[in-house]
């Protein structure tokens, strides 16, 4: 049994959507929210069984991880180890916004969202009501809420017309804006390099901090060492 539950809107009227979002992700069920990008797909980030329902429900290998969404730049250093100088200014810069960090994972962390190679992909999405739960719950893993290969859910309908039962609650705060895919910068080698261009592009990375282009990996369509979220993702 699902349910879809306003959350558009007035923020002060969230309290039982928020409410109900936490009380699913803690039991290890999925929830479907809104970001700035799309709807997302999420389960916490610390349970494997909720993260593998995920993956699950996308019709998704472990191959291909999902990233991790957090609530605060803060966050970062709890998560990841051997954090840049570059990569913290450019999180600095653009969070909450269209970045995504391929950063080195803490290993200590009892997490395990995929084949993650020791790293994982970090964002703080630019909406308010994903903010709300995120503080909320915590980490969280978050991918486009769609069965892969087609197409993301820019509304909660969408999102349900596609993962239906597989999903304890949706959160529908109306329209998302679409579109345009977060930019994913790679942290973890010797330099920034930037592994796809969307809402944010190489010049604006390199008003903050060196970011070298795709081409430096000897092709533009060159895999990070990690997980590359897919399309226009969450």
């Amino acid at each position: 049994m699902n349910e879809r539950i306003s959350a558009a809107d007035d923020p002060s009227t969230w309290g039982p959507a928020i409410d109900e979002a936490v009380n699913a992700v803690s039991r290890g069920a999925l929830v479907v929210l809104p970001t700035d990008t799309v709807y997302g797909i999420g389960a916490d980030a610390f349970t494997p069984p909720a993260v593998q329902a995920l993956l699950d429900a996308k019709g998704r290998g472990r191959q291909m991880p999902p990233p991790v969404l957090i609530a605060d730049v803060r966050t970062l250093d709890g998560l990841a180890t051997d954090v840049p100088a570059g990569a913290r200014a450019l999180a600095e810069a653009f969070w909450p916004g269209g970045l995504t960090l391929i950063v080195t994972a803490q290993p200590s962390l009892a997490w395990d969202l995929g084949e993650t190679r020791g790293t994982v992909a970090l964002r703080v999405p630019d909406h308010p009501t994903a903010l709300a739960l995120l503080r909320r719950t915590g980490p969280m893993a978050v991918s486009s809420a769609n069965r892969t290969g087609s197409p993301a859910a820019v509304t909660a309908q969408d999102a349900f017309d596609q993962l239906g039962e597989s999903v304890t609650v949706y959160l529908d705060a109306g329209a998302a804006p679409g579109g345009v895919a977060s930019t994913i910068v790679d942290a973890t080698g010797d330099r920034l390099r930037l592994v796809r261009a969307g809402a944010l592009s190489l010049e604006q990375l390199r008003e903050v901090t060196a970011v070298d282009g795709p081409e430096a990996a000897g092709t533009a369509d060159a895999d990070p060492p990690g997980p590359t979220p897919e399309g226009p993702t969450a």
